[in-house]
């Protein structure tokens, strides 16, 4: 017998996130979120370890939004990332999952400014998607506050460990109530996550994507091992060499605030 496939509105999801993910261009639903999307939309605490691109923003997102209360613009959800770039990225995701349900996202990182943050907080937001030095910053001052919390998101938990961040992250989720909905997500797990979820989560459901149904059949994949010093030259000659005008590089962030030394630019955090 023909194995059915699953669509999104299989999970009786609301007619305004249907509207969004079609929207969005989603037609069916990734391993990750067929597996994920039903278990968190019960309340269940989820440890999830899947890759980077395998469509997990979407898999915790829509029951993020699915979920919030849009008449209350009390923070009503936190998802801490290790980066300000993949902090901007999940929050325009949320905005767009979240777009037709009127439930807002907000990004706070360092190495911009915090009064611009501070004013959109006090608009008010139900899903805030920072990077953890940045929301200590914004607990310590007093412009966030998690109270009220009723689901927290630790993406791309092993980035943040090997970041330095277990302290921030362990300071964060005690300023959330105990019985929040913890949802955990990584690409690999050391026994620093595994202590995370067994110290602060309820016995969380273990999902796993196999890396044979992540990788995408028509993408070649290649690397070549050279020096820090020369990590720019070695891929401005690989551009060079492609016949191609598209290139799409991702970077590691790093903790601090201070430019990396590189001619991008950035400011760390």
């Amino acid at each position: 017998m023909e194995k059915k496939n699953i669509v999104f509105s299989d999970f009786n999801l609301s007619s305004e996130v249907l509207k969004a993910i079609s929207a969005m261009g989603f037609e069916e639903p990734t391993p990750i979120q067929e597996k994920t999307i039903p278990v968190l939309l019960t309340g269940k605490d989820v440890v999830g370890q899947a890759q980077t691109g395998t469509g997990k923003t979407a898999a915790f997102g829509i029951p993020i939004i699915e979920r919030m209360d849009k008449t209350n613009f009390g923070v009503q959800s936190i998802i801490l990332t290790p980066t300000r770039e993949l902090a901007v990225q999940v929050a325009e995701e949320m905005n767009k999952l979240g777009k037709f349900k009127r439930i807002l996202a907000l990004p706070v990182y360092g190495g911009t400014s915090i009064e611009r943050q501070i004013k959109a907080l006090k608009k008010g937001v139900q899903v805030v998607v920072g990077t953890p030095g940045r929301v200590i910053d914004h607990i310590e001052r007093g412009t966030l506050k998690l109270k009220d919390v009723q689901i927290v998101v630790l993406d791309e938990a092993d980035e943040m460990l090997d970041m330095g961040f277990v302290d921030d992250i362990t300071r964060i989720l005690k300023e959330t109530p105990d019985d929040r909905q913890t949802l955990l997500f990584s690409a690999t797990m050391p026994e620093e996550i595994l202590k995370i979820s067994r110290r602060y989560m309820r016995s969380p459901e273990k999902i796993k994507i196999a890396l044979d149904s992540v990788t995408a059949p028509k993408i070649s994949q290649i690397f070549y091992e050279v020096r820090p010093a020369e990590k720019t030259e070695a891929l401005c000659r690989l551009i060079d060499a492609e016949d191609s005008d598209l290139f799409l590089v991702f970077c590691q962030g790093i903790k601090d605030r201070r430019p990396c030394g590189n001619r991008c630019g950035c400011q760390g955090d």
